[in-house]
């Protein structure tokens, strides 16, 4: 049974009722996803490739339309509304960073779209200076993006959503081709943002970077929502994982191995681990 989602108890910014996606020639993505997401969440979409979680993120900012059903932004439809007005509500950056560059040097790119969405000058310096600074990008203010390498391209991308201050960061595979000390950035960064109001979606098959990161987890396959649920829900149910081409993070599967011994399989940490085998042998 899906549990209740955490989004009854806040204000919804996101709201999606009976939506279905198909692609031209008739290849139905998305069937019948209900989902509320609530202001100040940190969600992940998991999914194995081919389950639909990027093309759900796509009809949450107006990239793409629903074939049927509905998505509400903020209390009002999204049908009819611009995708540069939903833009200042839902910021998306793109699983490869070359889908979304296209400005000569990065200082132009993380300014287009507050400039294109008319700020303020004083406001367009301040959103583009705090993207840039967020993502460590200072001394490549006058580098084309194209020559950069792709971690670095990738930074480019989310300052570039950053400088547009949305209510919500969805981000699509946001750690791909970044090294440790990046992605550890990163997700700092993303935390701090959570901290401060915004919402995170996280579209991703790392498993271990949402056991150590989001709060709610959507589990994903066949273009239909399989489980709804806090990592602890979603990673002691391996099987179902499977089902969606998954593998909890190797810290769970240790802990299901461990069940017999009267480890719980709800851990989601080294450290959770490491407390229950010494208490379970009578240690510290």
């Amino acid at each position: 049974m899906i549990p209740s989602s955490p989004s009854t108890r806040r204000e919804k910014v996101i709201s999606v009722r009976g939506l279905r996606y198909s692609y031209e020639g008739g290849v139905e993505a998305l069937r019948d996803i209900n989902l509320d997401i609530a202001s100040g969440e940190y969600l992940a979409i998991v999914g194995g490739n081919g389950s639909g979680k990027t093309t759900l993120a796509k009809n949450l900012n107006g990239l793409l339309r629903p074939t049927s059903g509905e998505v509400t932004i903020e209390g009002r439809p999204a049908g009819g509304r611009s995708v540069a007005e939903l833009a200042r509500a839902v910021g998306f950056a793109f699983q490869n960073p070359d889908h979304q560059l296209f400005c000569p040097t990065v200082d132009e790119e993380v300014r287009f779209g507050p400039l294109n969405l008319g700020f303020p000058d004083a406001e367009i310096e301040k959103h583009v200076e705090h993207a840039i600074q967020s993502m460590n990008l200072g001394r490549f203010r006058k580098t084309p993006p194209l020559s950069m390498s792709l971690g670095e391209r990738r930074r480019v991308t989310i300052a570039s959503v950053i400088a547009m201050d949305p209510r919500v960061f969805i981000l699509d595979e946001p750690t791909t081709g970044l090294d440790a000390q990046e992605t550890s950035e990163l997700m700092d960064r993303l935390r701090i943002f959570n901290e401060e109001g915004k919402t995170i979606i996280l579209i991703t098959h790392d498993m271990k970077l949402v056991a150590e990161h989001a709060r709610r987890v959507v589990v994903m396959s066949r273009g239909r929502i399989l489980l709804d649920s806090d990592p602890r829900g979603v990673f002691s149910d391996p099987e179902l994982l499977r089902q969606s081409n998954l593998e909890p993070p190797p810290v769970a599967l240790l802990a299901h191995r461990l069940s017999l011994l009267g480890v719980p399989q709800d851990v989601i940490s080294p450290e959770e681990l490491v407390f229950q085998v010494l208490r379970e042998r009578g240690g510290p």
